[in-house]
């Protein structure tokens, strides 16, 4: 970590920061052999302001990543680098950092899902995670889709699993509830520490 992300994880932003992160992109945490890519909608502008992925304080990403037993402790959003290692990943549907996921128009998550296909289809992970029921529904034309393993769809050569968007907005969903979600897809494909149970390694639930 360089010296001006140090000083910016020491530190809240003002609201000067934040309106200058407004269209800011930052890079996918990816590698090779990935059981889980997770995919958010799109960065908050604390994260396009730190560069680091669901950063906002009060976001639950992080913490029901831990409880669901996929990092062996609670990493900072500075630490995301360190998901590779355990077979995860993260990218968003669409790439420019907003105030809000609902100022992304519809063609620009259409257009994100077509680029998210691409992208999916050449890292071959074992389960593509999105997080956000609604603008999977706008993505990806399916406007009946639930929470869960979406049976029989595949986006870029990958099974699909829709999770709860953790952003504090979404008060319908509790840090412990959101674990839950997330500790079925581990169950199921697999990552985390040691070697990510329930296989022998990246995509050995999956047959990929």
């Amino acid at each position: 970590m360089g010296t001006g992300e140090r000083t910016r994880t020491q530190r809240r932003p003002t609201a000067g920061d934040l309106r200058s992160a407004h269209g800011a992109v930052i890079p996918d945490v990816l590698g090779p052999g990935l059981n889980v890519l997770f995919c958010g909608i799109n960065p908050g502008l604390y994260s396009g302001w730190t560069g680091h992925h669901f950063a906002r304080p009060g976001n639950r990403f992080w913490p029901a990543l831990h409880r669901a037993g996929f990092t062996p402790r609670l990493l900072r959003p500075d630490e995301q680098d360190e998901l590779p290692r355990w077979g995860l990943g993260i990218t968003n549907i669409a790439a420019r950092a907003t105030a809000r996921a609902d100022e992304l128009t519809p063609e620009e998550l259409r257009e994100g899902g077509r680029a998210l296909a691409e992208r999916t289809e050449r890292l071959a992970p074992g389960v593509l995670a999105v997080l956000g029921v609604t603008a999977y529904r706008s993505a990806f034309g399916a406007p009946k889709a639930r929470i869960g393993p979406q049976d029989g769809v595949r986006i870029g050569g990958a099974p699909v699993w829709v999770l709860p968007n953790p952003s504090g907005l979404n008060a319908h969903w509790t840090a412990d509830a959101i674990a839950g979600e997330l500790r079925r897809v581990r169950e199921r494909h697999g990552g985390g520490p040691a070697g990510g149970s329930p296989g022998s390694g990246p995509h050995a639930s999956t047959g990929r």
